[in-house]
């Protein structure tokens, strides 16, 4: 019998495990995927949400402005690349001013601080490369950017360093109340404990209805993207957004923490929530808004596109705390933007709920911080010397295109919750996401991974067992 019991290890979940793990408590996290970070938290635009489109008084207002504010202090204790650059919503006609000004004081309202409607020359001083259409921009100075990855990886990590249980490729079927817990039965076997958190994502609705009278509807919301290459990073330096719709907040242009060029989402309500495939048409779709924005997108550096699926919830807010019927079962549902901001907050609500609950202490051994991989890249030249004399394999270059080593890799196989995968390798260290997209150093991370994790090479798999990239040594088939 666990106390706790999380399902789902996106940001979600493992802010609630973060914050959870600093109390005497028994706890599991289970995980259908392979890894933490495996399913929407990958597919995340990493924006840090001001907070000044969201209902004043919903739950959505209130995270992502506690959120917000607490961001930058939180990242920097967990080692999180974190930048406050600043975030534009573009008005293009004077008509849609007033609407600008309408969102400024919904933020007011939601106390977001430092919001200012600026003018045409104003926005393309700060911004020359937006579309000279522009008529005026909501300015919010309190915006950011962050590692979607390290912000869920790093949370993860200090679960795990205070005793957190990790299940993956462990997928939850079906759920039931027995006296004063519940039964978990999964495709690995059963587990019980005294509290469930639902932080199944697009799934949450599924956990939810099982149990509680009160159901959930959640829709998958696919939003697809486009990552340019770091050599075109700097075409915007803000986030820039557009006036946004019943859809969402509309496709953006902006750096990523690590000097790339992002333009997405686009949002299509679907059915399959396992469908995050990429299309011509939706990519399409997303260059064709963002050069509304950014009068020249340069296609030509474009290096990856992907897809997500946001967990939208048929009510429009996040579905926190315990169920009103079911004693013990705790929802973090419907969890869709500004869901990456309000994580951390999400985790610590619910943690205290929990710990209310069951009376638990907080541990007098808590390990609060951690520190991730080496940036090597970012290093002076002093620093790395100094890191090659300590450890040869710091002199041996993997991944040319973002400068990753083969002690950065070995640390990301080797630290808690350690990376198993070629997609593992490269959230944790960048090998792999760079121009190339690992057409060079795939096949070298396979075999650091092969040696360090004592496996057969044809075990390697991209981001679970069914994505093996090796099928056969030389000649087998001779």
């Amino acid at each position: 019998m666990y106390d706790v019991c999380i399902i789902g290890a996106g940001v979600v979940g493992s802010s609630v495990a973060r914050a959870l793990s600093k109390y005497q408590l028994t706890m599991v996290v289970v995980e259908k995927e392979a890894d933490v970070c495996e399913e929407t938290s990958k597919a995340n635009s990493g924006i840090v949400h001001s907070g000044y489109d969201a209902h004043p008084g919903s739950m959505k207002a209130k995270m992502n402005v506690r959120g917000s504010k607490m961001m930058e202090s939180f990242c920097r204790d967990l080692d999180i690349p974190y930048h406050r650059n600043g975030s534009l919503v573009l008005a293009f006609s004077p008509e849609d001013l007033p609407r600008l000004e309408a969102l400024r004081k919904q933020g007011y309202e939601n106390g977001v601080e430092g919001l200012r409607v600026l003018n045409r020359e104003e926005v393309l001083a700060m911004e020359p490369n937006l579309n000279d259409t522009v008529a005026g921009a909501l300015y919010a100075p309190t915006g950011g950017i962050v590692d979607p990855f390290k912000l869920t990886i790093a949370q993860a990590e200090v679960a795990a360093l205070n005793g957190t249980e990790f299940r993956f490729e462990t997928k939850v079927i079906d759920i039931e109340k027995i006296g004063e817990g519940f039964k978990i039965f999964t495709d690995k076997g059963e587990l019980t404990a005294k509290v469930v958190v639902n932080a199944a994502g697009v799934y949450a609705d599924d956990i939810n209805n099982q149990l509680s009278a009160r159901k959930l509807k959640i829709t998958p919301r696919k939003g697809e993207y486009c990552l340019f290459d770091k050599e075109v990073g700097n075409l915007v330096s803000h986030t820039v957004f557009q006036l946004p719709t019943a859809l969402g907040k509309g496709v953006l242009v902006t750096p990523t923490p690590d000097g790339n060029l992002l333009v997405g989402p686009s949002a299509n309500d679907i059915i399959d929530k396992e469908d995050n495939s990429t299309t011509a048409e939706g990519l399409s779709s997303i260059v064709a808004k963002a050069r509304q924005s950014v009068k020249s997108i340069p296609m030509g550096f474009v290096i990856t596109a992907f897809a997500g699926l946001r967990a939208t919830e048929a009510g429009g807010d996040f579905v926190i705390g315990e169920a009103d019927d079911v004693p013990g079962f705790f929802n973090a549902a419907g969890i869709e933007s500004p869901g990456l901001t309000s994580a951390p907050v999400i985790g610590d609500d619910l943690a205290a709920m929990i710990a209310q609950k069951l009376r638990l202490k907080e541990k007098t051994t808590y390990v609060s911080k951690r520190k991730d991989v080496v940036r090597f890249e970012s290093l002076s030249v002093e620093e790395k010397a100094s890191l090659i004399r300590e450890n040869p394999d710091y002199g041996k270059i993997v991944c040319r295109c973002e400068l990753v080593t083969v002690a950065q890799i070995k640390d990301a196989i080797h630290r808690p919750l350690g990376a198993k995968t070629l997609d593992g390798i490269k959230r944790r260290t960048r090998a792999g996401a760079g121009r190339c997209q690992g057409g060079f150093c795939a096949p070298r991370v396979i075999e650091i991974l092969s040696k360090e994790l004592h496996l057969d090479p044809r075990e390697v798999a991209k981001f679970n067992p069914n994505s093996v990239l090796l099928v056969e040594f030389d000649k087998d088939s001779l």
